[in-house]
């Protein structure tokens, strides 16, 4: 295919992608439609059927797309670098992006059609927070190597050291609190990366 024509392809898909997310968070996944994304991109359905063949497929681009960017900015560390640097500067990150305005409502939308449309939530958690998990877990494997810490499960230990980062995700989600500030996020990981290391010291 001419590059010229791939290139266009590329921003038409990115445009819809944009569209859709307006469509979705709006309006959530079961109420959005095709034709209304369709009209308010401004172009026909069938354009749009061209690109995703179904509502699901688009909201299954749409996640894959985010949590592939927010991989590339929570997951810019070297493998070599201090623990506790890494785990503050990841865990900032990770709070950031998931208690931001259109995160929270993702995972709204996702918990709301969990139980018609599984597979959606499925997509969400092997793009996202498994990518997360299996490359902290990597990273605290070498560090265990290194002398830097002691952990008998890795893996379990990168799981409870991000719930430790998410500790009122819940609250947020609900709405029963509101969304943190820089240095209330801060603070959380600060309080989190200290508990790991408490409980992670080499003998």
């Amino acid at each position: 295919m001419d590059t010229a024509i791939t290139t266009r392809r590329d921003q038409r898909r990115e445009a819809i992608l944009a569209v859709a997310a307006e469509v979705f968070l709006e309006e959530g996944f079961q109420a959005a439609s095709m034709s209304s994304i369709a009209a308010r991109l401004g172009g026909s359905k069938a354009t749009l059927y061209s690109y995703f063949d179904s509502k699901e497929a688009l909201f299954e681009a749409y996640v894959t797309s985010s949590c592939g960017r927010i991989a590339a900015d929570v997951l810019d560390f070297a493998d070599t670098e201090p623990v506790p640097e890494v785990l503050q500067r990841l865990g900032e990150r990770l709070l950031a992006q998931i208690y931001s305005e259109w995160a929270v409502r993702v995972f709204q939308i996702l918990m709301a059609e969990s139980r018609r449309s599984p597979e959606l939530s499925r997509i969400f958690f092997s793009t996202g927070p498994q990518v997360g998990h299996d490359r902290l877990t990597l990273y605290l494997e070498q560090a265990c190597a290194r002398g830097e810490i002691a952990a008998d499960n890795c893996h379990e230990a990168a799981w409870l050291f991000m719930a430790a980062c998410r500790a009122h995700h819940i609250q947020i989600l609900l709405s029963v609190e509101p969304l943190p500030s820089p240095e209330e996020i801060r603070a959380q990981v600060k309080r989190a990366v200290a508990m790991f290391m408490a409980g992670h010291r080499p003998s």
